[in-house]
């Protein structure tokens, strides 16, 4: 079996001292908001697995359509070697393209967990004993430093989580990946389409709850983590579709005044009766945004590839 090797880029309290920060000013900020992060402990990541199944949520099959049909057409154009996916989890939909790669010598899966990371390893290596795994423990949202691997590398971001970053935050992410490619290494995207309102909303408030439930789990997880006593059961889903920024915004609110006091930040938060925190954007694309946010990166989209209802896109895109 080829060596599996894992590098941790984060300090063993990055994860801790981040969640501080990132509720210190969300919850002090106005509106108030929490990073969509936080909702992926091992609960949260059990919820959204099963949310990924349910039928409202088309973008995760819509896309895994798109890798079973194009994989050998992204393999052939991008020649990789090395193939890097960012937030890569358990690794289960890169499978199709490492399928694809003949000639790819290593796989190097970027994730803030470093159990997921291993168990995601140690399942490919079983399948695969050619293969060599870099994993690093980063967060792909900052500066990467990347192991030296053979090229041309494809870096992949996919499930559409470009679009829960705001687009200062997708300028800066997308420029950061240019920062890092050589010359023919490309980058593929994975970016959910604008569609009509009815299906977006349903995809993020599904009518099992399971979506409200992942949701309210980032109360939870500030609760377990910070000492904070969040009544998460005094809080409602909700789902809009922001037509002028073409997003969507998940957020919770308050059923009723509530005082919410978190004990690790010496903090005590206000909310009034239907106030609402914004704990998601999830931004919707159109192919020319695509290509005018790449293009702005230095990087130009190549090759664009859509399922068949035309939900959800794959780009290629090198650098120029």
């Amino acid at each position: 079996m080829s060596p599996f090797l894992l590098t941790r880029t984060l300090p063993a309290d990055a994860t801790d001292a981040a969640l501080r920060a990132d509720v210190l000013s969300g919850l002090t900020a106005q509106p108030k908001t929490l990073p969509p992060k936080w909702f992926y402990d091992a609960h949260g990541s059990a919820l959204f697995e099963e949310i990924t199944r349910l039928a409202e949520y088309y973008p995760t099959r819509a896309e895994r359509e798109i890798l079973v049909a194009r994989a050998g057409e992204i393999a052939a154009a991008s020649g990789a070697k090395t193939l890097i996916e960012l937030g890569s989890g358990s690794s289960e939909k890169t499978r199709h393209l490492l399928d694809a790669l003949p000639g790819l010598h290593t796989y190097v899966p970027v994730d803030v967990s470093e159990s997921a990371l291993a168990g995601a390893a140690e399942a490919l290596l079983a399948e695969r004993p050619g293969l060599s795994v870099h994993a690093l423990v980063a967060d792909f949202t900052h500066a990467l430093e990347l192991p030296d691997s053979p090229g041309p590398r494809l870096v992949a971001f996919l499930g559409g989580t470009l679009g829960n970053l705001l687009p200062e935050e997708r300028a800066e992410f997308l420029a950061s990946v240019r920062a890092r490619l050589s010359p023919g290494d490309a980058l593929l995207l994975g970016t959910d389409l604008v569609k009509d309102e009815a299906t977006l909303v349903a995809a993020y408030d599904d009518a099992a709850g399971v979506t409200a439930a992942f949701d309210k789990n980032v109360l939870t997880v500030v609760n377990r983590e910070l000492g904070a006593d969040f009544p998460p059961d005094d809080f409602e889903h909700v789902a809009l579709w922001d037509p002028h920024h073409e997003w969507i915004e998940m957020r919770l609110r308050a059923r009723r005044a509530l005082t919410v006091k978190i004990r690790e930040l010496d903090l005590v938060v206000q909310f009034e009766e239907g106030e609402e925190l914004r704990t998601e954007i999830s931004a919707k694309f159109r192919e020319e945004k695509v290509r005018e946010e790449l293009a702005a990166a230095g990087l130009r989209l190549d090759q664009w590839w859509t399922d068949t209802a035309g939900r959800f896109a794959l780009s290629l895109a090198t650098a120029h």
